[in-house]
């Protein structure tokens, strides 16, 4: 079968022409780059000899504390009615947002989504974009795929604005044992299934990493585009088309991205590495020169002439003696002498300090940022305040993240519209009001009542960094120690990660209510014994006064 005779799909001249774009802009050749640098490999190609590859990696410092000041938080999503015009509808779209909110929890932590966002803000730092492709899984629960920016295209490269986009490609490497057997679950022919090959096309997988492989694979390309107010899309290979016209219903794209800083022109934005490889390749320049300096000038160097030593071999061996052949008045130190060790400058020291600390701090990511404070010397919230208004430049990031997460939101909605077709199953908890006791229980939201409510969607960002809550329960601590709150409210508080071992204390409080418990028993048992106690001896004065009256009655008969 000779590929080059048969016809290429009109996916892929489409993926073609975006991707010589890619090239030619960089995207393929600065992805690797910045994860490079960002890796510790910031030296990759150079070969040398007689030196060491140093290196002061700052950029993963900066990275990491940038990417854990944003994601140090809780992220919730939460849906409001918006159906104003309907106010008998009210009430039920109240609920029904309430239970979506609780379904979006779900989703939060069946698809690990707090990991997943620590990953994409991470990605967008290092290489200027994160992307997420969701898709409809099992049990109702949209799946968020994490998408490297190397794997996205837009029809619009200058607009950042997902929804506006013409069209969008998603490429994807799959294996063509998994593509033949998808192909066949489609009714695809035979002969076109034969058409499924594998490629050697790695060389634009994002990481150096990504581009050896152990099966063979191919490129699988979708094109998302808008048709008649709804998302349609085609998937196909280089030679075999696989979905064409697929209608999805939805009216949003199922993907969203996030950039780490805006960049006027570019719908990929940039990041935080490519602002810093330039200081990054100098500091390490430096450190090379003062490494090989310090090689060739610091320490003593044995000057030697060999044809006056009857041993050479003892040179270099420590304590040996050193034989000299018999040449008249010839001195020593004529044969055999140690250089003086020549002073380098600290001007390159101060340099690369330089370089390494104003690039740090300029990245807001020095001492104080860093956390870098003695904690017993200030307190908690000092050190919170300090922090917070050192985070504040990263004020943009975070408010990108919540729109990232709220375009999330939005799509998964759209897809429990569409494809809830038999209602949304929802779990929920339900605590018994009268034993405490939780158990979990199922309840549907017809697709009609989906279909009919229009919500708006708002992240909710709840801090928990470490000295977040560590001013969190001081304050509560306050409030317990000046009487505002009970010992019992105090724990109640508290959550469940605390510093104070929250567990611990509800076991205390626990031993003290069935303590109090046993106590009250008691006393109810006592108070029962004395009642009868008392009772018995009512009972034995009625007893004695009847037995009285008796012999009182029967003395007055006797004496008639």
């Amino acid at each position: 079968m000779n590929l080059e005779e048969i016809e290429k799909t009109d996916i892929w001249e489409l993926y073609e022409k975006c991707s010589k774009f890619m090239s030619r802009r960089g995207i393929y050749t600065d992805t690797d780059v910045n994860y490079r640098m960002y890796n510790g490999d910031q030296w990759h190609g150079l070969e040398v000899k007689g030196v060491e590859k140093v290196q002061y990696n700052f950029i993963k410092q900066v990275v990491k504390q940038k990417v854990s000041n944003i994601t140090s938080n809780l992220f919730a999503v939460n849906y409001s009615p918006e159906n104003i015009e309907n106010p008998e509808f009210t009430e039920l779209a109240q609920k029904t947002c309430d239970l979506l909110n609780k379904k979006a929890s779900k989703v939060f932590d069946k698809d690990f989504l707090d990991k997943k966002i620590k990953k994409w803000v991470k990605q967008a730092a290092i290489n200027d974009e994160a992307v997420a492709y969701v898709y409809y899984g099992q049990d109702d629960n949209p799946v968020n795929e994490v998408i490297s920016k190397n794997d996205v295209m837009y029809g619009d490269e200058n607009e950042e604005e997902i929804q506006l986009q013409p069209y969008i490609l998603i490429r994807q490497r799959k294996s063509i044992s998994e593509l033949q057997e998808h192909a066949k679950d489609l009714e695809i022919p035979n002969e076109k299934i034969k058409l499924i090959v594998p490629d050697n096309d790695t060389s634009t997988i994002a990481g150096d990493s990504g581009k050896d492989e152990v099966d063979d694979k191919c490129w699988v390309v979708t094109k998302f585009y808008r048709k008649d107010g709804t998302i349609h899309f085609d998937r196909a290979t280089k030679y075999c088309e696989l979905n064409k016209d697929e209608n999805t219903q939805m009216s949003l794209y199922p993907i969203a991205h996030y950039n780490w800083e805006d960049q006027e022109g570019n719908a990929r934005g940039i990041g935080e590495v490519r602002q810093l490889i330039p200081n990054q390749i100098e500091t390490n320049k430096t450190a090379m020169r003062r490494a090989l300096s310090v090689k060739n000038t610091a320490y003593p160097q044995k000057v030697v002439n060999i044809d006056s030593v009857t041993n050479p071999d003892a040179v270099n061996k420590i304590g040996s003696t050193i034989k000299f052949k018999s040449m008249g008045g010839v001195r020593a130190s004529d044969v055999f002498m140690n250089t003086i060790p020549a002073q380098m400058s600290g001007d390159s020291e101060k340099v690369q300090t330089e370089l390494i600390n104003y690039s740090r701090d300029l990245n807001n990511a020095g001492d104080a940022t860093t956390g870098n404070i003695n904690p017993e010397s200030a307190s908690g919230r000092a050190i919170l305040a300090v922090q917070n208004a050192q985070n504040q430049p990263l004020s943009d990031q975070v408010v990108a993240v919540k729109v990232f997460i709220e375009d999330l939101a939005r799509i998964w909605f759209e897809m429990w519209k569409v494809y809830a077709t038999d209602g949304l199953l929802i779990e929920v908890d339900e605590t018994d009001p009268i034993t405490g006791q939780i158990t979990k229980t199922q309840k549907t939201i017809p697709q009609f009542v989906l279909e009919e409510l229009s919500t708006s969607v708002k992240v909710d960002i709840t801090p928990k960094g470490a000295f977040d809550k560590y001013a969190q329960e001081l304050s509560l601590e306050n409030m317990f120690t000046t009487g505002k709150i009970t010992f019992e409210e105090y724990v109640e508080s508290l959550d469940s990660d605390s510093v104070m071992p929250k567990t611990k204390l509800e076991n205390i409080l626990k031993k003290r209510k069935e303590a109090e418990k046993q106590i009250n028993t008691i006393q109810q048992q006592a108070d029962l014994i004395k009642m009868q106690a008392q009772q018995n001896q009512a009972d034995a004065l009625d007893i004695q006064a009847m037995a009285n009256e008796g012999s009182r009655m029967m003395e007055e008969a006797t004496a008639m």
